[in-house]
Order: structure tokens, then sequence, then C-alpha cells
């Protein structure tokens, strides 16, 4: 069996902060964007960069509402959150330029959740070769840049493209079996 040792997610276990199961909800609360790292705001969802990121520009798409499981948002919750994806992936490709990307959720514990309670997605930014002898050998991930100068790029791309907030009720109405 092999093993992948990842020290660098202990400070996410043993970060004092609020309890894993409200870390979302309070994020969304508060109006510290800067300090929460929050990149995006939408009316049902947001996004934010991964305090402890995989790689560079490792982001996440969160609805307001805390919910476990995808049926249980919303449409609207649902759309606003792929538009976000959406906007946060091409600003990452056009401040980053990467060769692919990762995309998920983990959904349950055992798919391996680390905020079981809340359902978020994952964006994460990858180019050819960047799990190096650092990340094999050493069990260490090497980031070529800060989290405040990628919130800083990010976050101006983001809003230089489009400073209005998405508007789902904008979007026409899906015509008959074409979904």
């Amino acid at each position: 069996m092999e093993h992948l040792w990842a020290p660098w997610r202990k400070a996410y276990l043993d970060d004092p902060s609020p309890p894993r199961s409200t870390l979302f909800v309070e994020i969304a609360r508060e109006s510290r964007d800067r300090e929460n790292l929050v990149l995006f705001r939408g009316r049902t969802s947001f996004g934010l960069l991964n305090r402890f990121p995989y790689n560079v520009g490792h982001s996440m798409v969160v609805p307001y509402r805390s919910v476990a499981r995808l049926d249980e948002l919303t449409e609207k919750e649902l759309l606003e959150s792929m538009e976000i994806l959406r906007k946060l992936l091409a600003a990452l490709e056009q401040v980053f330029a990467p060769h692919g990307f990762n995309v998920g959720l983990n959904l349950g514990a055992a798919a391996g959740a680390g905020i079981e309670g809340h359902l978020h997605w994952h964006l994460v930014p990858r180019w050819r070769d960047d799990a190096n002898f650092m990340t094999t050998t050493a069990g260490t991930r090497v980031h070529p840049s800060d989290l405040e100068t990628v919130y800083q790029l990010l976050r101006d791309s983001l809003h230089r493209e489009d400073p209005a907030p998405l508007s789902v009720e904008a979007q026409p109405p899906c015509p008959e079996g074409s979904a």
C-alpha cells in the first residue's frame, strides 16, 4: 500500500478558528472578505481561495446555505454556483495559465469531505509536472506565490471582467426539450 503524506494539512486540523461544521457559514456572514480570502460574492453562493491549497490558486465555490447534498440545493443555488465556478476558472486561466484543472465535490466524510455538512466545489489549477520531487519525496508542496498576492491577482481579474454581481434571475428560461 502506498501512503501519501500531507504534513501541510496539519495546520488545518490544528486551526483554532470556529468548528469546521460552521466555517463557511461564519465566512458567509462576515464582511472581512480579504481576510477570509473571499474572491467573489453572488446572491446565493460565493467563491474563495483555499487557505491550505493543494496548488497555487486552489479555489472553492460555496453556497451560503449549509447543505450536505446536491439535491438539497435550489436550482438558483446550483446555477449560480456553476456560474461562479466558471468565472473563477476564467480568472485562473487569465492570471496563471494552468495546463488543466481538477474540479470536484467531496460529498460525505467517506469521500473526503472536510466540512461534511456544507458542500463546496474545489477548483485546483494543474500544470504539467506540478508534482515534482518535493511533493513526491519530501511530502512538501512548493507554492511560487503567497496567498495575498494570489488573492489580489484573482480578485482584480474577477472584478475587471464584470464588476456587476451575477444575476440568476436574468437568465432566459431553457427552451423545452433542450435541457
